[in-house]
């Protein structure tokens, strides 16, 4: 992308620093924005009826985050985006974007990577939770994000692998 259709989208955008504990869209709320993030994890998750949190995505800096399905069929959200650790973000009004793709393909090239990078994702998250074990889906988020242990608690991490806190002691006892 050059550097002018970056510029229509950065001078479109908010830069906000946010803490801790910060929900970007709520669980029922219709999403009007997209965030890139620049520094801090954050997650996305889904609230069960009996109150357990599960949840569905951690992500780091350089990631592009939106309730995407909410966003694109203007319904309620089902999952939360929270800030897990103190972060700096951009914020963009989906409204704006899409003028600028419309009018400019190199935004809308942009989109499209974006949207099949989004599918790809989604689908090894899928074959993921299928074919590996508690210990092996830990290795991978270490291996994706190598200081993890240090960045959120492990009640979080664990969350992230489907598994109770007890059990990430475990895995990570034999390692």
């Amino acid at each position: 992308m050059s550097i002018q259709s970056f510029d229509l989208i950065f001078n479109c955008s908010v830069f906000k620093a946010l803490p801790a504990g910060t929900i970007l869209d709520d669980s029922g709320d219709i999403p009007d924005k997209i965030y890139l993030i620049v520094k801090g994890v954050m997650r996305s998750y889904v609230r069960l009826e009996s109150g357990k949190e599960v949840t569905k995505s951690l992500f780091t800096p350089m990631t592009i985050i939106a309730s995407f399905e909410a966003l694109l069929n203007k319904i309620p959200s089902e999952s939360t985006y929270e800030c897990l650790t103190d972060s700096e973000i951009y914020v963009l009004d989906f409204t704006k974007f899409k003028e600028l793709y419309k009018s400019n393909t190199e935004i809308l090239g942009f989109y499209a990577k974006f949207l099949e990078a989004l599918v790809c994702e989604k689908d090894k998250k899928y074959i993921e939770v299928l074919t590996m074990n508690a210990t092996e889906r830990y290795l991978n988020l270490r291996k994706i994000i190598p200081n993890i242990d240090n960045l959120i608690p492990q009640y979080q991490i664990a969350k992230f692998l489907s598994i109770t806190p007890v059990q990430l002691s475990r895995v990570r006892g034999k390692l």
